[in-house]
């Protein structure tokens, strides 16, 4: 398996995310001036001295649980092999089973892990394509989920080898790091393109009720005066529950 395999795909959506996250982030002509960044920030600093201006917060994080709550179900089986490595650790040092049995299940129970956590991925993957609210990078998408086909394939030939133990720790140590590596990468796209619909619906609200100022809660906010500074967690969190 190509340390690349997913590079191509990935390249394509990450420029479909960027050139989305252009559109929130800059204004249509292209780069902000400094002239023009100066000219913004007087007009705000005006509208604070004539109390105008409108300020609300959301908690991103509890945001994105709209997309971790679609695949519930594929999520609760890669808890499952994380709790039952944890046992698997727990009897070694208890030294209720011996290490060469030990090694054996631990990598069974290692694939079976990694497999859960790819079969999260390319069920969100599925609801993104199939979703309205992603049909702007569906290609992309699509592309995507089919570039990691040939990763999903290494992963069940793992396993499989793994679970029948006619594999050695140090050809499974290699092979898992690298399909590792390509959960990461997979990973971190999904989280790229679900940031970008979190931007989208905080400024979809935003715009609905009035609000002039958007803060992340988490990276942000350090303290907000409930009485002025506005939580729309929960109204990000409806409107991304449109997207899906």
């Amino acid at each position: 398996m190509s340390r690349n395999t997913l590079f191509v795909a990935g390249l394509a959506l990450l420029l479909a995310i960027g050139a989305l996250v252009l559109q929130f982030a800059l204004p249509s002509g292209g780069d902000a001036s400094s002239s023009e960044f100066a000219a913004l920030r007087n007009d705000v600093a005006a509208l604070r001295q004539q109390g105008a201006v409108r300020v609300a917060y959301a908690n991103t994080e509890a945001a994105f649980a709209v997309f971790t709550d679609a695949v519930t179900d594929m999520r609760q089986r890669a808890s499952e092999k994380a709790s039952a490595l944890v046992r698997l650790q727990q009897d070694f040092v208890q030294s209720t089973i011996s290490r060469e049995d030990y090694e054996v299940e631990l990598m069974g129970l290692k694939s079976e892990f990694l497999d859960a956590q790819f079969a999260v991925q390319i069920a969100m993957i599925d609801t993104m394509i199939a979703s309205e609210g992603f049909s702007d990078i569906r290609g992309e998408l699509t592309a995507l989920k089919e570039e990691a086909q040939p990763v999903i394939d290494e992963m069940k030939n793992l396993l499989s080898t793994a679970r029948i133990g006619v594999i050695d720790s140090t050809e499974f140590n290699g092979r898992y790091t690298q399909l590792e590596g390509a959960y990461q990468q997979l990973d971190q796209l999904l989280v790229s393109a679900a940031t970008v619909k979190v931007v989208k619906a905080a400024e979809e609200v935003a715009l609905d009720r009035g609000f002039d100022l958007v803060l992340n809660k988490k990276n942000v906010l350090v303290y907000s005066n409930p009485a002025t500074i506005i939580d729309i967690t929960d109204l990000v969190k409806a409107k991304l529950a449109t997207y899906l």
